[in-house]
C-alpha cells in the first residue's frame, strides 16, 4: 500500500501526459479498481461483528451510567461509514474513526484488561506447567509423581519433596474448607501486582507464594502478634522499609507498597544468606533465630533442611508450606480445584489525591459501592484519605476513572458532609472500634482453632466476639462473628 502512494505523483503525471482518451480511460479504470480493493480490504479487516465495532449493550452493562444518545450516534456513524464508498486517498479503518466518550473508552479498556488477565493465566499454565496424564484422584499417587512435578517447576528456589512437604501439599490441595479456592480467585487480582514488583526487583517470581502462607491473600489479615497485610509485616519492620502505619493509614495493607517493601527485605536477607530457603525462613522468624540455628547446627550446615530441628517450631513448617503452596497453585487443575472469578475488579487504575477525602464522597458521587472502594484501598483504615501534607493514591475500577476526573470538584465539595464526624477525636476512636466483619456458619468437623487459623485470627478473639465460654462447644449451624481490619 505504501508503494502505491509513493507512485501516486508519477501516475498523475503520466495521466496528464496521456494524449489519447483511451489512455486516460485506462488510468481511470485503474484507480477505480484500487478504490474497490481498498474498500474490500477495510471491510475484511474490520467486519461489523469484530472487536472494533462498538457494542452498545456491552458498554451500557459495564458502565454505571452512559449517555445512550452518544452510543446511538456512534452506532449510526458506524452504519454510515460502512454504507458510503471509500473515496478518500488515505485508507483507514472506519471502525476506529468513531468518536467515543472517555467513559466508553474506559469501559472498553476495562474489558480488554480483564480478557488479557484471563489469557495470561491460561497461557502460564499451558506454557510453563507440565501437566501429566495421570488421573485427577491423587490419593493413590506415588511419591515419585509429586517429586517429578516439583522438579518440573524449575526454580532458583529449592523445591525438594519429602514427607513433611507432602503433608503441606495435602493441606493446600484440600478443598473441604474452600481456602485454596478463595486463594485461586484472589490470585487473579494480586499475583499480577506481586509478580511485577518481584520481577522489577530481580527476585524469583516464585516468591509470590509467600503471601499465600502469610495471609492467604487477605490484605486486611492481622496476626495475634500484630503483623498485618498480605506480607504480614510487623509495625516496626514495615516502618523501617518505608511503610506508613498510623491511626488512619496502614500501608502494610497496600498491595503495591507492601510488596515493594517485602522485595527490599527479601533482597537484604538474601544478601546475608545467599540461599533462598534460609532467606524465606528468616523472613518468618527473623535473621537472629536463623543465625542461632546455624551456629547450633555446625559450620557444615548451610541450608534450611540442615538446620531444620534447630529452628522455632512454626518456622520448621514455613518452607515446606511455601513448597506446598507453590505446588497447589501450579497443579490446582490436577486436584480438581475450582474457583469463582476474582471478587476484586481486575481492571483498575489509580488517581492521585491531594486533599483530605472520605471514600463515601467518591461512592455517593460515582455510584460505586463503597465496599468495592474499601477492598481496593484497604490501607485507609477509617475510609479517610488524609491528604493534608502529602498526596495519596486512590485505586478505582477502570470504568470509573474518567467519571472521577470529570466530577472531582463535586466529590470534594461533599467533604463537610462526610468528614464532620471525624473532626472530633472521640468520633475517630468510636469508628476505630467499629470493625468490619462477617458471619461464619459452623460446619461438621469444624473446631474453633481451625476456624481461627483459617481466617488469621486468635481463638481468644473468636471467643470474645461471640461470647463463648468454652472453645470446645461448637454445634453445626452455629453462627460465629469474625471481625476484620483490626
Amino acid at each position: 500500500m505504501k508503494r502505491f502512494y509513493m507512485l501516486l505523483p508519477l501516475l498523475s503525471v503520466l495521466m496528464m501526459c496521456a494524449e489519447s482518451a483511451e489512455a486516460q480511460s485506462r488510468f481511470k479504470q485503474f484507480f477505480q479498481r484500487k478504490n474497490k480493493v481498498r474498500k474490500e480490504r477495510v471491510l475484511k479487516v474490520a467486519p461489523p461483528d469484530s472487536l472494533l465495532t462498538i457494542d452498545s449493550t456491552k458498554i451500557v452493562t459495564t458502565l454505571p451510567a452512559v449517555a445512550t444518545d452518544s452510543i446511538a450516534t456512534a452506532e449510526q456513524s458506524a452504519v454510515e461509514v460502512k454504507a458510503e464508498d471509500v473515496v478518500e486517498e488515505k485508507p483507514y479503518n472506519p471502525y476506529l474513526n468513531i468518536t467515543l466518550t472517555p467513559a466508553q473508552m474506559d469501559s472498553l479498556v476495562a474489558r480488554w484488561d480483564e480478557s488479557q488477565n484471563a489469557l495470561a493465566f491460561e497461557n502460564f499454565f499451558a506454557d510453563y506447567i507440565a501437566i501429566d496424564s495421570l488421573p485427577s484422584n491423587t490419593a493413590s499417587l506415588p511419591d515419585s509423581v509429586y517429586e517429578s512435578r516439583l522438579r518440573a517447576l524449575a526454580s532458583p528456589i529449592q523445591l525438594p519433596y519429602n514427607p513433611i512437604v507432602k503433608n503441606y501439599i495435602s493441606r493446600y490441595t484440600d478443598t473441604r474448607y474452600g481456602t485454596i479456592n478463595r486463594i485461586m480467585s484472589l490470585s487473579h487480582y494480586y499475583f499480577p501486582i506481586i509478580e511485577e514488583e518481584l520481577l522489577r526487583a530481580g527476585l524469583p517470581v516464585e516468591l509470590r507464594a509467600m503471601p499465600i502462607i502469610e495471609s492467604a491473600l487477605a490484605a486486611t489479615a492481622v496476626s495475634p502478634r500484630g503483623a498485618a497485610g498480605l506480607w504480614q509485616f510487623m509495625p516496626y519492620t514495615g516502618k523501617s522499609y518505608g511503610l506508613e502505619v498510623n491511626s488512619l493509614v496502614d500501608e502494610r495493607r497496600d498491595a503495591v507498597l507492601s510488596t515493594r517493601a517485602a522485595c527490599k527485605y527479601l533482597r537484604d536477607l538474601y544478601a546475608i544468606y545467599n540461599d533462598w530457603t534460609l532467606t524465606i525462613a528468616a523472613y518468618n522468624c527473623g535473621p537472629g533465630n536463623v543465625n542461632k540455628a546455624l551456629a547450633r547446627a555446625g559450620a557444615e550446615c548451610k541450608t534450611f533442611w540442615d538446620i531444620y530441628y534447630y529452628l522455632p517450631p512454626e518456622t520448621r513448617g514455613y518452607v515446606p508450606a511455601f513448597i506446598g503452596a507453590s505446588y497447589a497453585f501450579a497443579y490446582h487443575k490436577k486436584h480438581n480445584i475450582e474457583y469463582e472469578p476474582s471478587p476484586l475488579p481486575i481492571a483498575t487504575d489509580t488517581i492521585t489525591v491531594r486533599r483530605i477525602m472520605h471514600l463515601g464522597q467518591v461512592a455517593s458521587t460515582l455510584d460505586v459501592p463503597i465496599e468495592v472502594l474499601r477492598r481496593l484501598n484497604p490501607q485507609y483504615k477509617l475510609d479517610i484519605i488524609p491528604a493534608t501534607n502529602k498526596s495519596y493514591v486512590l485505586t478505582l475500577p477502570t470504568q470509573y476513572v474518567s467519571a472521577y476526573i470529570e466530577r472531582e470538584e463535586e466529590i470534594f465539595r461533599k467533604d463537610s458532609a462526610y468528614l464532620k464526624e471525624y473532626i472530633n477525636p472521640a468520633n475517630i476512636d468510636k469508628k476505630r472500634l467499629e470493625r468490619p466483619g462477617f458471619t461464619y456458619t459452623v460446619k461438621s468437623g469444624d473446631t474453633l482453632s481451625g476456624i481461627a487459623n483459617r481466617y488469621r485470627v486468635s481463638v481468644k478473639n473468636l471467643m470474645r466476639w461471640n461470647g463463648l465460654r468454652s472453645a470446645n462447644r461448637l454445634r453445626v449451624g452455629q453462627k460465629l462473628r469474625i471481625e476484620r481490619g483490626l
